[in-house]
């Protein structure tokens, strides 16, 4: 897939609110700090698309965004460390279970996963509820420009073990890199692919 149009469309909290659910959707999440906007970026070919932050938990809103005038990329608020108030972060895990439970035309769930570091425990009960919701999702790792390729190799097989301790069969998972734009094309064929089939419908 090649993107020629990258568009911001809307920011909301509120689920009634969110554009027609017409075309296919992609939502991307993960910890805060994980790296998401910058893989958006990537992706879109558009630097200045997802707003970039050193500070965790910038992204407080559902961010819809249109591709090629044809599908949804919706960035998701981040889960985990943002010092934000409690009232706040249990106001965004609402929003976000409404959002991922109930949008009829989201296809996949996105979850980013920083590929430095051991598998946290915020990120596999993320991916548990999914599983038990029936909620299809696949990983991205993140940052895997900041490792040696024998590290990353052990990182991933090591994240696949721990999964496979609670699941029975893994999920999709891509590596990519913001920095070198590895495994852009993968995870823009892979939308490509499903996009074909929402059409369908």
């Amino acid at each position: 897939m090649v993107i020629k149009t990258a568009t911001f469309l809307q920011s909301n909290t509120k689920i009634d609110k969110l554009p027609a659910a017409n075309k296919p959707e992609y939502a991307f999440i993960g910890r805060s700090n994980v790296g998401k906007s910058s893989l958006i970026n990537m992706l879109t070919n558009n630097g200045k698309l997802a707003k970039v932050s050193a500070t965790p938990g910038k992204t407080i809103t559902i961010n819809h965004f249109i591709i090629n005038g044809e599908w949804y990329l919706v960035d998701l608020p981040g889960y985990g460390f943002a010092k934000r108030s409690l009232k706040d972060r249990e106001m965004w895990e609402k929003m976000l279970d409404s959002y991922i439970m109930n949008r009829q035309n989201l296809i996949v769930t996105f979850v980013l996963v920083d590929s430095r570091i051991e598998p946290q425990k915020i990120d596999l009960e993320f991916m548990a509820k999914l599983g038990e919701s029936q909620v299809p999702f696949v990983i991205i790792f993140t940052k895997t420009d900041k490792l040696k390729k024998n590290q990353l190799i052990n990182n991933i097989e090591a994240y696949k073990t721990r999964l496979l301790e609670e699941w029975e069969e893994l999920p999709t998972m891509f590596v990519t890199s913001s920095e070198s734009g590895l495994g852009k094309d993968d995870v823009l064929d892979f939308i490509e692919e499903y996009n074909k089939g929402f059409r369908q419908i």
